[in-house]
């Protein structure tokens, strides 16, 4: 069988054939080349219109928190801190409740439709707009979670994370409605890694006498850690580029501060928030802003693929 598909494979073509086969090699070069070309472009376009603002403030612009268009001084520095703090406090709350979901989808701890039904709601919480659960952390959340963050602050206030007295819309809320759209991302590549699993690994682990657990934590989760860690990174750089809901709930104040309990920014949410008023030099800030943004989400994605690489030749 293989002695026939190498002769297949390079045996001559002749005609139309040969011309079908040119022309489609050059139509998916030319497809694929398309997509670099127009990230390239929006790049370009990004820099080009944040340029006067990169001149003017430089790297200044980064490590300042200063927002203030009568003054026509600007810095990203609260937004900057606020898109990390909220992405991965957000991820770290969520692989732990994804991967832990994703397990108790794909293993037999319950009967099947129970499961079926679980893996279901997830599914169908990846389908709810943003905005819809922006509503829901503004009428639901803000209320629920008022006494528990009057908690933290009572008890942690000497942690710098919850100094401050809790405000109504604070960056904690936009971590947890994050956790609440990740959480979809997470366990549905998490639940796929984990299917891909070959079954004789699992009949291996158990034909030695390891338990389900064992099985679980020393085979099953390794041997899906590529697949498991790729998820994970796609949903940081969602929620670092999650606009509608945090802008609905992190407060939208340049004031920096460390602590969650306070209202934050993001640089998503201060495009949204800013850049239909936004005039003069203002606008070029703005576009520094979501330059930086890029830059950050490009990064993500880089050491994804690299971290994505080294698991699986790893594992």
């Amino acid at each position: 069988m293989e002695e026939k598909l190498i002769l297949f494979k390079n045996r001559k073509r002749f005609g139309i054939e040969k011309n079908i086969d040119i022309i489609f090699k050059n139509t998916t070069l030319v497809l694929s080349s398309l997509v670099a070309v127009v990230l390239f472009g929006i790049i370009l376009v990004v820099f080009i219109q944040s340029f006067e603002s990169f001149s003017r403030y430089g790297l200044n612009f980064l490590v300042t928190s200063e927002w203030n268009p009568v003054k026509d001084e600007y810095g990203a520095f609260t937004a900057i801190y606020g898109t990390l703090v909220t992405s991965l406090l957000s991820l770290l709350i969520t692989i732990p409740l994804g991967v832990g979901t994703a397990i108790f989808i794909t293993e037999d701890f319950v009967p099947k439709f129970v499961r079926e039904i679980v893996g279901s709601f997830v599914e169908l919480l990846a389908a709810i707009p943003s905005v819809v659960l922006g509503l829901w952390a503004i009428f639901v959340m803000e209320p629920f979670f008022r006494d528990f963050f009057a908690f933290l602050h009572n008890f942690f206030g000497w942690i710098p994370l919850f100094s401050s007295e809790p405000a109504g819309r604070n960056s904690l809320l936009a971590i947890i409605i994050l956790v609440v759209m990740l959480l979809p991302i997470v366990t549905s590549i998490a639940r796929d890694s984990l299917n891909q699993v070959p079954k004789k690994l699992r009949n291996a682990a158990y034909g030695i006498g390891a338990s389900r657990w064992k099985t679980i934590f020393s085979v099953i989760l390794p041997a899906a850690l590529s697949g498991i860690m790729a998820g994970v990174l796609l949903a940081l750089g969602r929620a670092m580029g999650e606009t509608m809901a945090v802008t609905m709930i992190i407060g939208n104040s340049n004031a920096f501060s460390w602590s969650l309990l306070s209202p934050g920014y993001t640089i998503s949410s201060m495009l949204a928030n800013q850049f239909g008023e936004a005039d003069g030099s203002q606008v070029s800030s703005l576009f520094y802003a979501a330059f930086v943004l890029m830059i950050l989400s490009l990064v993500v994605n880089i050491f994804a693929q690299w971290l994505v690489k080294k698991f699986s030749l790893k594992y």
